[in-house]
């Protein structure tokens, strides 16, 4: 579960996107708060980011990076947090996950498209990507 999504302020503005709909489930499901970002290294609060030139595939593949608005390369700390994030999911015997929409760490099937205009983009996001590629399945807070 995106960790923004209960309430807990690690948005890369230091805040975060509590979802009713999200806290509903605590009453029915054991939920696990991550954020890869900050799993990954990233600071909070942190310079907005977005994959560039592809989605979170083309990022695990070494085809894309994920870039701050400042032209800083943090794809390793992406890349990093999303292991860290598969490690935890794995190891709790995870099979479902509840991502934040349009992140580049957890969108699933749409991305912001890396121009920083608030466009998106078909893709997922890097922890999206290596989630599905272990088989475990996907949605986002809204699809709940």
């Amino acid at each position: 579960m995106s960790a923004c999504l209960l309430g807990v302020d690690c948005k890369y503005n230091g805040e975060n996107n509590l979802n009713s709909k999200v806290l509903e489930l605590l009453s029915k499901e054991t939920l696990i708060p991550v954020c890869p970002e900050q799993l990954g290294g990233c600071p909070t609060p942190r310079v907005p980011s977005e994959i560039v030139d592809g989605d979170g595939a083309d990022v695990l593949d070494g085809k894309a990076r994920v870039m701050t608005k400042n032209g800083e390369d943090v794809t390793e700390y992406f890349i990093r947090g999303a292991r860290e994030v598969l490690k935890i999911a794995q190891s709790m015997g995870i099979e479902k996950a509840i991502m934040k929409a349009r992140s580049p760490s957890c969108g699933f099937c749409s991305i912001y498209d890396g121009t920083f205009s608030g466009k998106t983009k078909s893709g997922n996001g890097v922890t999206t990507e290596i989630l599905k590629r272990n088989g475990i399945s996907v949605l986002t807070e809204e699809d709940v």
